[in-house]
């Protein structure tokens, strides 16, 4: 028996109010009733596409048919790299997204990038580009606008993401309603110029992102120094904070942005029911801690080395981060680590840690 779905709600029923549901055939065939249909097996329809209704003893043979012709079958994982003008695609049941095109019924790259799927929805994300903002998005940004109970954040976006004055944590944890006092003391907490890591918590209809710090493991940044990146080149990982060695932690913004600082001595994560007991005016300081040369040294050497996988085009990882420092040790300073030959080879060190690990 041939797969078919059942249309979304507000087609069911063909327009015409009391008629009988009716079922529409996946492959683009004529609609039929419900009647006679049996041994039906229902899909999650939460999970993003139109609920599907597949006969039990059909052996998926003929379901995938589509996705054998096209290219993208269920042999295909991951995205796949597609260059400007390349052919993505000849089947006409793929709707075009972003960085694509139509010519001859057939769909094309517009963009150097790579291949997303969503459904049937085909887009291309390009390797270079401004970032797109995704909700739980851990970034960094800097503060260029300081407005009404509202601050202004380049986060490397198309437009600055909005942190609003209830979206941080006061002084002293203290989980209350912000007053008028509180907004005519802004500037005392985030200034322009200021950098902050923070989660992506909404998206607005015009693209625009508004962000919020309401924990210990987000807010101002100091003691350390920011290193920008492709967007591309960050790797979405479980966890963006990482301690590495030489007594250096870093967060790894998926914008981009990535802070190097001196390690340090306070846990990471703290429970939001615990901020009136660590917090103070301290997370709103502009002093910075004194930091030794032989951390500043490190700093340098890790701030170096990711420059280098941007060079050659690598993407960011602790794995490969790590390797970079440890074969930069060869070298006598971290100025010795600018020079094209040297950062080609910390590049091919790096790929080479990766490699051994999978």
């Amino acid at each position: 028996m041939p797969v078919i779905a059942i249309s979304r709600p507000e087609t069911v029923y063909g327009g015409v109010s009391g008629g009988n549901r009716k079922l529409k055939r996946a492959n683009g065939g004529d609609e039929e009733d419900v009647d006679g249909v049996d041994e039906l097996e229902y899909e999650d329809a939460d999970s993003g596409s139109d609920a599907e209704m597949r006969d039990l003893d059909d052996d998926d043979g003929d379901a995938n048919d589509n996705d054998k012709r096209s290219g993208f079958g269920s042999s295909t994982k991951g995205s796949s790299l597609v260059t400007p003008g390349e052919l993505i695609t000849e089947d006409t049941m793929w709707m075009r997204g972003h960085g694509t095109f139509s010519q001859d019924e057939k769909t094309f790259s517009s963009v150097a990038g790579t291949i997303t799927r969503v459904n049937k929805l085909l887009s291309v994300t390009p390797l270079r580009g401004r970032y797109q903002p995704v909700i739980g998005d851990h970034v960094i940004g800097r503060i260029t606008e300081v407005g009404n109970k509202r601050w202004k954040v380049d986060i490397g976006g198309n437009q600055d993401a909005a942190l609003l004055l209830g979206s941080v944590n006061l002084p002293g944890g203290v989980l209350r309603r912000k007053s008028e006092s509180d907004e005519l003391q802004m500037r005392q907490f985030l200034k322009e110029g200021d950098l902050l890591n923070a989660e992506v918590q909404a998206l607005f209809s015009d693209g625009g992102a508004s962000l919020h710090t309401r924990s210990l493991r987000y807010g101002k940044l100091r003691n350390g120094m920011l290193v920008q990146v492709p967007s591309s080149l960050i790797i979405r990982l479980r966890t963006q904070l990482y301690r590495l060695p030489g007594g250096v932690d870093m967060i790894l913004g998926i914008n981009g942005y990535i802070w190097l600082s001196k390690s340090s001595k306070v846990a990471a994560d703290v429970s939001i029911t615990r901020l009136e007991e660590t917090s103070g005016l301290e997370i709103y300081s502009d002093t910075n801690e004194e930091i030794n040369t032989s951390t500043r040294e490190n700093i340098a050497r890790y701030a170096n080395c990711i420059r280098a996988l941007a060079f050659k085009e690598v993407g960011v990882n602790e794995t490969r981060l790590i390797a970079a420092y440890e074969a930069s040790l060869a070298y006598a300073s971290a100025g010795d680590l600018i020079e094209d030959e040297v950062k080609a080879i910390l590049a091919a060190e790096a790929l080479a840690a990766d490699r051994s690990d999978e």
